[in-house]
């Protein structure tokens, strides 16, 4: 699977929990949408993320991605009710990191 090389380094350090390392993934005026809620900018999405870990230490699996759709379907494992489920990440890119990320 050809994935941009911003993303892989996303599922790298998602799957390693190393919040910092995953915040920086991102722009400094991104936005992030998951769970029904918005997230602004790298320091809230570091916070967002580290909780995320803390409360369900989730690992990605890519699966599928599409280039002109910008989506990644991901295998999502972790200590929620369900797991694992399949995930959507929609993402909007600027100067090689992510501007945008929707998770559904």
């Amino acid at each position: 699977m050809n994935l941009p090389k911003v993303v892989t380094n996303l599922i790298k350090t998602q799957n390693n929990f190393d919040s910092v390392a995953y915040a920086n993934c991102f722009t400094e005026t991104a936005v992030v949408f998951d769970e029904g809620k918005t997230h602004n900018g790298r320091k809230e999405i570091e916070k967002w993320i580290d909780e995320a870990n803390k409360k369900y230490q989730a690992t990605m699996t890519p699966l599928e991605y599409s280039e002109t759709k910008h989506t990644l379907k991901t295998e999502v494992s972790g200590t929620f009710p369900g797991s694992p489920i399949v995930m959507t990440y929609l993402y909007e890119f600027h100067d090689g990191l992510i501007q945008s990320l929707k998770i559904v």
